[in-house]
Formats: C-alpha cells, sequence, structure tokens
C-alpha cells in the first residue's frame, strides 16, 4: 500500500512514472546520432564494455545536422585564427586565457582521436582530418596594431609560439595567393599563420564512431527514431518514449539508467519534457547560416588556408568571416562565409514551432531580458536577412578581389541554437558556447549550445562524465582508462612545454598531420616579417 500511494504522489507531483517491468532498464541512452553522442558512447564502451548502450537518432543517418561535414565550418577550433577569442583589455593588452583554454580542449580532442586510431576504432585520417594552415587576416591601421599584439601576447604560450606575422604583401602572397591578387598594394594589411591548424570532417569521424560501437552486442544504433518524451520512473531510472517513424510513429518506452541529450538544436526541448529543476529558466535563440562555395579546381589550388577576418563592430562572434579550405569526401573545395540567417527551427530538419514550442513561463523572462540585452544581434540579423547575392559577392571581394559571380554558389549549412539562461543581474543572458545541463543525481545531462562545439567534443564529454559519474570518474580503473585515451588527462599543456611537444608529436604522428616541436621562448626564432 505505501509502495503504491508514493507511486500515485510521484505521478501526480513529479511526473514521475513506474517502470516497464517487463525490461531491464539500459545502462545508457543516447538521445542524438551526432559528434557528442558518438563521443559519450565511445568513451562508456571504453570504460564499462559490458554496459548496455542505445542510441537514438531522428533522421535515416548520423551524422546529419551540426556535424554534417557542410553544416559546420570543419575548423578544428584551437584558437589560432579566431580574433574573438583573444579580446583587447581595458588597459590596451590582449587576454588570451580563452585562446589557451580552448586550444588545451582541441589537443584533448586530437588524443582522443588518436587513440582510436591506435584501437582500429577510427581508420584512414586523412579521411576525417588534414593539415590546414590557420590565418588572421586583416587591414587598417588600428586593426594591424591589435593583431600584431595579440601575436605578440600568444608567443608567451608554448601553445602558440611557431605563430608567424607578417604585414608584408610578398610574403602574404606566398602564403595565401588568392588573398593578395589584384589587391591595391598600399593597402594597410597583417595576417598571422600557424601552419599545424586542422580542417576536419566531423560527419566522418561520427560515422566511424557509431560504426566500430555498433560491432559490439552491448551497443545498439536506433535511426529513424524520434524521442517524444522523457519521464522519471519512480525507481530513479527514466522512461525514454520513441516513436518509430519507419512503422508510422509506432510509440515504445525504453527504459534506461542514464539518459544524454545530445540532440544538438533540439536538446533544450527534450531537457524541457525530463522536468528536472536544473533546467529550469534555459531558453535558446536559434540562428542558421550559409556559406559561399566553390569547387573550380583552379581556384581551390590558389588557396589553402583557414583564414578567418575581424567581425565587423556589434556583430556577434558567429558572424566572424573566413575563408576556409575544406576537405570534403575527398575533395577540396572553398567555403567562405558565414552569412546569418534565421529560421524558428531548432534544428535543420525541424519544426518551424521549434522555438515557439520551447517557451515556458520560467523562461519567457531571460528571454525577454536578453533580447532587450542584445539590440545590436537583431540589427546585425536584420541586416543579413536583407543582404542578396551581390552584396554577399562583395564581402567575398574584401578577401578575394579577383572573385568572379559565376564560380560560387550559395549553400546553406546547419542551424544552431545559442543558450540563453537565467542571470542574477541581468534577468537573463544569451550565451555564445556550450553548456552542460544535469540533473543532481547524475541520471541525465543535456548538452546545449553552439560553437566550439564539435571541436571540443572529447573535452566536453569529460566533462559529462564528471558531471554524472562523479565516483566513477575517481576510481582508479577508470583514471588508468582515460589516461590512456588521453596521455595529457589531468595536466595543463600550456605549463609545459616538453609535454606539448611530447603530446602533440605523438598524436599528429597517428593522425598524419604536420607536427613543429615548440622551442623555448627565449630561444624561439624570428616569426615575423614585416
Amino acid at each position: 500500500m505505501k509502495k503504491l500511494l508514493l507511486a500515485l504522489l510521484c505521478l501526480s507531483v513529479m511526473g514521475c512514472s513506474q517502470p516497464d517491468s517487463s525490461e531491464k532498464p539500459l545502462d545508457v541512452l543516447l538521445i542524438g546520432g551526432g559528434i557528442m553522442s558518438a563521443s559519450l558512447g565511445t568513451y562508456l564502451h571504453e570504460l564499462e564494455p559490458d554496459w548496455k548502450i542505445e542510441t537514438f537518432e531522428r533522421l535515416d543517418q548520423v551524422a546529419e545536422e551540426s556535424s554534417n561535414a557542410l553544416n559546420n565550418a570543419g575548423t578544428g577550433h584551437s584558437a589560432f585564427c579566431e580574433l574573438n577569442y583573444t579580446p583587447e583589455t581595458a588597459d590596451g593588452g590582449i587576454d588570451i586565457s580563452k585562446a589557451v583554454a580552448i586550444n588545451e580542449s582541441f589537443e584533448i580532442s586530437k588524443q582522443f582521436w588518436a587513440y582510436q586510431i591506435d584501437q582500429g576504432v577510427l581508420k584512414n585520417p586523412r579521411a576525417f582530418i588534414n593539415t590546414v594552415p590557420h590565418m588572421s587576416f586583416v587591414w587598417g591601421d588600428e586593426n594591424v596594431a591589435y593583431l600584431k599584439k595579440r601575436h605578440a601576447a600568444l608567443q608567451h604560450s608554448p601553445l602558440f609560439r611557431g605563430m608567424q606575422y607578417s604585414e608584408d604583401h610578398a610574403q602574404i602572397a606566398q602564403w595565401v595567393p588568392l588573398v593578395m591578387e589584384n589587391r591595391a598594394q598600399d593597402q594597410k594589411i597583417a595576417a598571422t599563420r600557424m601552419p599545424i591548424g586542422t580542417d576536419v570532417n566531423f560527419g566522418e569521424i561520427t560515422r566511424q564512431l557509431f560504426g566500430s560501437l555498433s560491432e559490439s552486442p552491448n551497443f545498439k544504433l536506433n535511426l529513424g527514431h524520434e524521442v517524444r518524451d522523457i519521464v522519471r520512473n519512480e525507481d530513479g531510472t527514466w522512461k525514454v518514449v520513441v516513436a518509430d517513424l519507419a512503422k508510422g510513429g509506432e510509440e515504445r518506452a525504453v527504459n534506461a539508467r542514464f539518459v544524454f541529450i545530445g540532440a544538438g538544436g533540439g536538446a533544450l526541448k527534450l531537457l524541457q519534457k525530463s522536468g528536472i529543476p536544473e533546467a529550469d529558466g534555459y531558453a535558446g535563440f536559434p540562428v542558421g547560416g550559409s556559406f559561399l562555395m566553390t569547387r573550380n579546381q583552379d581556384i581551390v589550388a590558389r588557396h589553402h588556408a583557414k583564414l578567418y577576418g575581424k567581425a565587423s563592430v556589434g556583430s556577434p562572434p558567429m558572424s566572424v568571416p573566413h575563408l576556409d579550405t575544406r576537405v570534403v569526401d575527398g575533395q577540396e573545395v572553398l567555403l567562405f562565409g558565414p552569412f546569418a540567417t534565421f529560421s524558428t527551427k531548432f534544428l535543420k530538419n525541424g519544426s518551424h514551432m521549434d522555438m515557439f514550442s520551447a517557451i515556458t513561463t520560467g523562461n519567457i523572462g531571460p528571454m525577454t531580458n536578453a533580447g532587450i540585452d542584445n539590440m545590436d544581434l537583431s540589427q546585425y540579423l536584420i541586416g543579413q536577412l536583407m543582404l542578396d547575392q551581390d552584396d554577399r559577392m562583395n564581402a567575398l571581394r574584401e578577401y578575394f578581389p579577383d572573385a568572379q559571380d559565376a564560380d560560387w554558389e550559395l549553400i546553406q549549412a546547419g542551424q544552431r541554437v545559442q543558450v540563453i539562461k537565467k542571470d542574477a543581474e541581468k534577468g537573463g543572458v544569451l550565451q555564445f558556447g556550450t553548456e552542460v545541463v544535469s540533473a543532481a543525481d547524475g541520471s541525465i545531462a543535456a548538452l546545449l549550445g553552439a560553437s566550439p562545439g564539435a571541436s571540443t567534443a572529447a573535452p566536453i564529454m569529460l566533462s559529462v562524465l564528471e558531471k554524472t559519474f562523479p565516483e566513477k570518474m575517481k576510481s582508479d580503473a577508470w583514471q588508468a582508462r582515460l589516461k590512456a585515451i588521453i596521455p595529457s588527462y589531468g595536466r595543463k599543456l600550456n605549463d609545459d612545454l616538453e609535454l606539448t611537444n611530447a603530446t602533440r608529436a605523438w598524436s599528429h604522428e597517428r593522425l598524419q598531420l604536420d607536427f613543429i616541436p615548440v622551442q623555448p621562448e627565449e630561444s624561439a626564432p624570428a616569426t615575423t616579417a614585416e
């Protein structure tokens, strides 16, 4: 009788349900077939090979949303070229702390992928990662002065030592001929170049990780399955209601001890369905993007770099223009953008009702306050939506003066949902980046937000493990396995030049990437050419 009363109380007050006694709960249920779920599933399979893991993906293939190669910029975000990660301080200095943190994160990702190469989980690294120099390019006295200060500041970190700087037109023309063709000789310009940058096909990594997981009898990938509800069971497990879209939406319940919501833009709405108090106040603001792309190999051959500029005053970090070498399914192409688009969808393959259906009494306040505080973003989006093809081509010509309309096509990239959350001072803030939201007991977690996203999937999933399996993470067994997967685990490369060189040499050899040893600061060769 007591158990029945407890169950009724749970149902009426907490939204809990009785578990399906005919089915033993899964150890892990992953929602979403992207790079995040693939990475977390790989970690957990290696840490606990006997655990039963299932993934549910709404589409007919994995990696078709944000992880898809043409739905993101493919930049191995390491802060070599992204100027928004090194803001100028009030006293005129350069704050490199965020750049260092992001670079540390990407080094973890490279180690994770390199280990998977050793284990045969990932194969043929050239299919998913290639050396492509990362460059920053600016013009005008003020921007040139900033870039020079940035370069000098970054040389104090072993992670960035070896970055080249130049204001010389001829030198920059050697690095990126396309950018300098028919450029005015009297234009004041500057560029930095990091030879060990990368281009990454996150879709290919995702497919290979899921492919390897699917070889295990303890893992199952369910494609064409849409998650429609998440309810806590009386015993603390979770009942996840999934619909088989190939069978007309036929529903069934799957119970799991741990649930990870890695559904990209769709994660917010699913997190809300869980009813955990930690999700209260979170909202999302969708922003899409489009790129100009050329497959003309004569053009592609004259630019081998990911070249980032500086965002216009008042525009958000995600608007930074860049001209990128991409390797997609073995073919090199060039992309330029992004140009912001707006849709109320939270996913590229989502519904126009997504944004409205995610509004709750708990998040409408933070949304309103964030909107008032970000009028410049609204103005930026309006301006972007008014662009026509001539405007986009003119923007490209600032980086490639000889660009011809006939060589470039407009493609639609992925959809991103930026995090809006409660803030004690402002009421609500719009946050650029990613955030892990988890229940107090660690039984469910979701990843919200966007860039740098996929580039830092491996370290982000480590943070998920720390939040959701804290005792396991302290165990000798897990610690030993994690140090095998991530050789630098628990240590900072930025504090140790020898460790930086050893770690990069180890991962780059396996990933077939160029490796340049870092020199001590006092003996590092000059890296400027003016």
